[in-house]
């Protein structure tokens, strides 16, 4: 949701207070389902009755602090808690057990289009939010043209907010929670739907809320952004804190696990292992999206690697990665050559750039039926825009009457977190040089 405010960690000295805003001491939250309707009521009849009721407990014994003035991200996959969190936090959702203290007024961008009335009209919707958060009818008029303006919606703010699209309802929400002055600011997500423009302003916004020293705490799959933007860190898995501290070391780990994941499911192990030692071929593939082709030459592995050869989650722009696939020929027999190449994708799924063996002249060896081999591409990493990035390798062959065959493709295999030391607004940026010419 923050990708698009630039690459630099911001330039702050931030003298936080010793105050703590907002302590989380032990809260776990429980969601009870029931096999039967009536199993609920004597569940309430009978509490230590249990056996008919399935728990599902999404935050198991959560504990952390925050300091007035940081800024706090929250990290992990989908299901891992964090929205749950979040909400507890805000008073939207009760605890199963635990207990939570804030200080200060809180303003939350939650679920799309939380607590406005899809009947009411943008402005009507603004003073309900308003009158909520306690203030006076005077204050709210004082206010609206701040609002109106910040989130830019033209004439449909006065139009039913039902009407609005996804991008219109976070531009409202987003310019009615500013207009608050929060103490603390907490932001699940809500930002990914909005449009290239409007992160921009609101990211401006987010970097003044810092320097007066606004509490935030905000929920991101932009974990590059996480660790730019932040001073610590929360990484959840499966409703339990794994890691809090750093912002980028606690990221840096998170996508190191993610790179790893997989490992259990790659069709790779048990097929080479027994030569892996001497030939040195790659027995994982981390993720497999989708897998086409015939696979009579089949991927066993892949892996990423620093021009030292040390295995890589993260690279910085502008250095070289090297890419290695390990093949095995399962039964082809009738071909001349074979080709090794792959789709880099961003996370929008836009292919930024491919190659392969035949564009690059590589001239593949003859691989015999049963053999196995590992290929290795240097690739120099452009400017890109910070964030992650999947290798899709391929195999192919040429057949003897020279047709192309697909042996084996695999989608999103393999995620590359790129780094930037240089702000990068667009896709990538080209290095540019500047010369400058007096014309007298």
């Amino acid at each position: 949701m923050l990708d698009f405010f630039g690459s630099k960690k911001r330039e702050k000295d931030l003298q936080m207070s010793s105050d703590i805003v907002i302590s989380v001491d032990g809260i776990s939250k429980c969601y009870r389902s029931y096999k039967k309707p009536h199993h609920r009521l004597l569940q309430a009849i009978f509490p230590d009755e249990k056996k008919n009721q399935n728990e599902f407990w999404a935050l198991k014994n959560i504990t952390f602090k925050v300091k007035r003035g940081e800024t706090i991200g929250i990290i992990g996959k989908n299901g891992s808690g964090k929205s749950t969190l979040l909400q507890i936090i805000c008073g939207v959702l009760q605890q199963t057990c635990g207990l939570i203290n804030s200080t200060g007024r809180i303003c939350a961008l939650l679920e799309l289009g939380a607590g406005f009335n899809p009947e009411f009209t943008g402005r009507e919707n603004v003073h309900l939010n308003a009158a909520i958060h306690g203030l006076s009818s005077e204050a709210i008029e004082r206010l609206y043209p701040e609002i109106v303006e910040f989130a830019d919606i033209g004439d449909f703010i006065n139009q039913p907010v039902k009407t609005y699209s996804s991008g219109m309802f976070v531009r409202l929400a987003f310019a009615i929670q500013m207009s608050l002055n929060p103490d603390i600011l907490i932001v699940d997500e809500a930002l990914a739907v909005g449009d290239a423009y409007f992160v921009h302003k609101c990211m401006l916004h987010f970097h003044e809320l810092q320097k007066r020293g606004v509490t935030i705490l905000f929920v991101s799959h932009a974990s590059a952004s996480v660790a730019q933007l932040c001073d610590r860190a929360i990484w959840l898995e499966g409703g339990q804190i794994i890691e809090v501290g750093h912002a980028p070391e606690v990221v840096d780990k998170y996508i190191n696990s993610l790179f790893l994941i997989g490992e259990s499911n790659s069709p790779a192990i048990g097929v080479a292992s027994s030569i892996a030692t001497h030939i040195n071929l790659e027995e994982t593939i981390p993720n497999i999206d989708k897998r086409v082709g015939s696979q009579e030459i089949k991927i066993l592995g892949i892996g990423l690697y620093d021009d030292h050869r040390n295995r890589i989650a993260f690279v910085d722009h502008g250095k070289k990665v090297i890419f290695r696939v390990s093949l095995i020929n399962r039964s082809a027999t009738e071909f001349s050559r074979i080709h090794v190449g792959y789709l880099f994708r961003n996370k929008r799924g836009e292919c930024v750039a491919s190659s392969n063996s035949e564009i690059e002249n590589y001239i593949f060896p003859k691989l015999e039926v049963g053999g196995c081999a590992t290929i290795s591409m240097e690739i120099e990493i452009p400017f890109l825009s910070p964030g992650p990035y999947t290798f899709s390798p391929s195999i192919g062959f040429i057949d003897l009457e020279g047709r192309l065959a697909v042996s084996d493709r695999i989608e999103n295999a393999i995620l590359l977190q790129v780094n930037s030391s240089k702000k990068v607004s667009a896709m990538m940026n080209f290095p540019t040089h500047y010369i400058y010419e007096n014309i007298e």
